[in-house]
């Protein structure tokens, strides 16, 4: 363990964030991709604490839902009346019975605070011998945080809530800011003698400090700061963002511009790959080596493996590429779209639920629904699979080595075989056999001086 004795954490999940004017519980809007709870939990996962416990109360249901998607083994307490953070600590006991160790608590609204912070807050009641060690920051603007208050040694004495300080506590710089580590033991025994008797009627975890010794460890106030608006949020987001990038880079990743690309947290990138300003990588995308991904394009759930080149303005979801493929500019992967090795999906063309096989080219204007299209294929630019007949999706395969001519229409469900050519601007109703040409447009008929006859006449521009 960290520091010799076992750690549990105990994470505090409860609160509605009235500030955040939303009917979402806080701790669940997103950061970089994931609900904020995730990354004080993640820091304290990171130091080997078991068990966690995260205590939740509004929109519970919800909240141990998400988290624990995130979290298989993590623990869950209720909190079924807000009645102070002591409150919300005692309400873990039970999750914790049995333990014997130290408690690291800390707020789930608290993104940015890392693990070798916490660390530090280890080593420090390890080498000191006191019974909770808690972090504390000397903000610009003290204003809403407990105060912390020392004695004639410049020892910790206790923190008082602003709430409850005369107006000298008030001047104090130093504030404490909610994570602490306490012996198990002394924990839960001085909890039990804390009363509500102060200005908000509530449990102040804080009371507990003052009945042992404690020591403070200086946090940097950015790492340390509280979500409790929407700007915070953005702020706290935009940090965890410039971090991703930051490892990207040191993992060699090409970045053209960092203050302006979006990657998920837990997205992967290989080394080598470039993206160019404006890109987006969301949810489970998984991008492989040497990749190109083009200014604006957004991939959501996405596997690219390596080699790939992905022009301008793309949008993926839900998509596979192959290695050597390009795809883009302006292309639309939909869900369940796979491209394969060394195919070319160009401008303007939507893949929905669509196999497309190695090498198949789809250069320009092409719609492909339910649809499987072989290997070597050639998809003419306007080419379309007409796959609903407005009550069924209905499939398209289209053989290895086919070729569709421009203008297109194959209404699903129907087959092109292998080696066969369709013409240009048939509409395909019936399968194709293998190596046969496909025609249904009607036999061009030009009408010699209709114009003169019947066009309607120009307005002169002189």
């Amino acid at each position: 363990m960290s520091n010799g004795r076992k750690i549990a954490a105990v994470v505090l999940a409860a609160g509605k964030g009235t500030r955040m004017k939303s009917e979402r519980a806080k701790v669940l809007h997103r950061a970089s991709g994931r609900p904020i709870a995730y990354y004080p939990i993640r820091a304290a996962l990171a130091l080997d604490c078991s068990p966690l416990v995260v205590v939740v109360g509004h929109q519970a249901e919800q909240a141990q839902s998400e988290i624990g998607q995130l979290f298989p083994s993590a623990k869950f307490a209720l909190q079924k009346e807000q009645l102070g953070t002591g409150h919300a600590v005692l309400c873990a006991e039970d999750a914790l019975r049995g333990f014997s160790g130290d408690v690291l608590i800390l707020a789930a609204d608290v993104p940015l605070v890392r693990a070798e912070t916490l660390q530090g807050l280890i080593d420090a009641k390890k080498q000191s011998g006191a019974q909770v060690s808690l972090l504390t920051s000397r903000p610009k603007d003290p204003r809403g945080y407990g105060r912390v208050v020392r004695n004639a040694k410049g020892e910790v004495a206790r923190v008082v809530e602003e709430k409850d300080a005369s107006p000298e506590e008030k001047k104090i710089g130093e504030v404490n800011v909610s994570i602490y580590l306490f012996d198990a033991d002394f924990l839960f025994r001085a909890l039990r003698t804390v009363g509500r008797g102060n200005a908000q009627g509530e449990y102040y975890l804080t009371d507990v400090v003052a009945q042992g010794r404690a020591v403070a460890v200086l946090a940097e106030e950015a790492e340390v700061s509280g979500v409790n608006d929407r700007a915070q949020l953005a702020s706290s987001a935009s940090q965890l963002r410039q971090r991703k990038n930051a490892q990207l880079m040191k993992d060699g990743v090409t970045l053209v511009d960092p203050a302006v690309t979006y990657v998920d947290e837990g997205i992967e990138v290989g080394p080598d790959s470039v993206l160019e300003p404006l890109v987006s990588l969301r949810g489970k995308t998984r991008v492989g080596r040497a990749v190109e991904i083009g200014q604006g394009c957004v991939i959501v759930d996405s596997e690219i493996a390596d080699g790939v080149r992905i022009l301008p303005y793309s949008h993926f979801e839900g998509a596979k590429v192959g290695r050597g493929a390009i795809v883009g500019p302006f292309a639309r992967l939909r869900p369940g779209a796979q491209v394969g090795e060394a195919a070319h999906i160009g401008n303007f063309v939507e893949l929905k639920k669509t196999v497309f096989g190695k090498g198949s080219k789809a250069n320009h204007l092409t719609y492909l629904g339910d649809a499987v299209i072989g290997e070597g294929c050639n998809i003419g630019a306007g080419t379309i699979t007409c796959n609903y007949d407005g009550a069924n999706k209905l499939p398209t395969t289209v053989e290895d080595g086919a070729f569709i001519g421009s203008d297109t229409q194959l209404v699903a469900p129907v087959r092109v075989g292998k080696g066969a050519y369709v013409g240009s601007g048939s509409t395909i109703r019936e399968d194709v056999p293998p190596g046969a040409l496909a025609v249904s447009a009607g036999k061009q008929r030009n009408i010699e001086g209709w114009v003169a006859k019947k066009a309607p006449k120009k307005a002169s521009k002189g």
